[in-house]
């Protein structure tokens, strides 16, 4: 991301797309709006976008449904903005893929603050490996069929994989011999909700290792790098 930042304000009321646009220019920022999920690919498609702030409640498409699109499609983050105050819209944009979200009315200020700290974490993350040509990868004895979704072993039976496990053990593999923050595979595996602590990404490292290692108990695989986080220790392969 260049020293400017483009953010992408989708909402269906013109006041509110101009009120931001406005302010976050006031701070170094390029805008671009949009009305509706179709005018937001239209801008996507054609700028490189680094954020989109997006509206929840809107005609056509809302924003859950172009919140999925998004995820679907790209790792761009996502703040959401809703009116809605219950805790289960909020917690289901999170769960779809959202970096953060601000409830209306809010501060512009706040706002600012949100999309700062979004992009200080995304900029914190190793670059995202390209997608394998062959869609499978193998480590440690085992291969792991993307496409499918599906753990072999040697023996080439397979282990099923829960959603969240998938997600983790795929974030590992991307990013070999390399020292992951619990708030970077936080986020990386998308799993970022309302209310999450390490202990989440704990929970689901001992799962997975129940699943891989030969002892869990004395992991070899991943490992733990104290005050750190975790750690695919081997070589991966497509």
């Amino acid at each position: 991301m260049n020293s400017t930042p483009h953010i992408l304000v989708v909402d269906d009321h013109q006041e509110i797309r101009d009120l931001v646009a406005r302010y976050l220019e006031q701070y170094e920022m390029r805008v671009s709006t949009a009305r509706d999920g179709q005018e937001m690919k239209r801008r996507l498609a054609g700028s490189a976008i680094d954020l989109v702030v997006l509206d929840l409640m809107m005609p056509g498409e809302d924003g859950l449904a172009l919140c999925r699109h998004l995820r679907e499609h790209s790792q761009i983050p996502i703040i959401m903005l809703t009116a809605m105050a219950e805790e289960t819209d909020r917690v289901l944009g999170l769960e779809m893929g959202a970096d953060d979200y601000l409830t209306k009315p809010f501060f512009p200020r706040e706002l600012l603050a949100r999309i700062k700290a979004v992009l200080r974490r995304t900029e914190a993350l190793p670059p995202q490996r390209e997608a394998p040509a062959v869609e499978q990868l193998r480590f440690a004895g085992w291969r792991l069929d993307v496409a499918r979704r599906e753990l072999v072993g040697a023996d080439e039976v397979a282990v099923p994989l829960s959603t969240a496990e998938f997600k983790l053990l795929s974030t590992f593999l991307a990013h070999p011999q390399r020292v992951l923050s619990r708030e970077q595979l936080l986020d990386m595996t998308r799993g970022r909700q309302a209310e999450v602590f390490d202990r989440s990404i704990d929970n689901q490292v001992s799962r997975l290792r129940r699943k891989i290692e030969q002892d869990p108990g004395n992991p070899v695989l991943i490992k733990t790098v104290w005050g750190g986080g975790y750690m695919l220790s081997v070589e991966v392969s497509e």
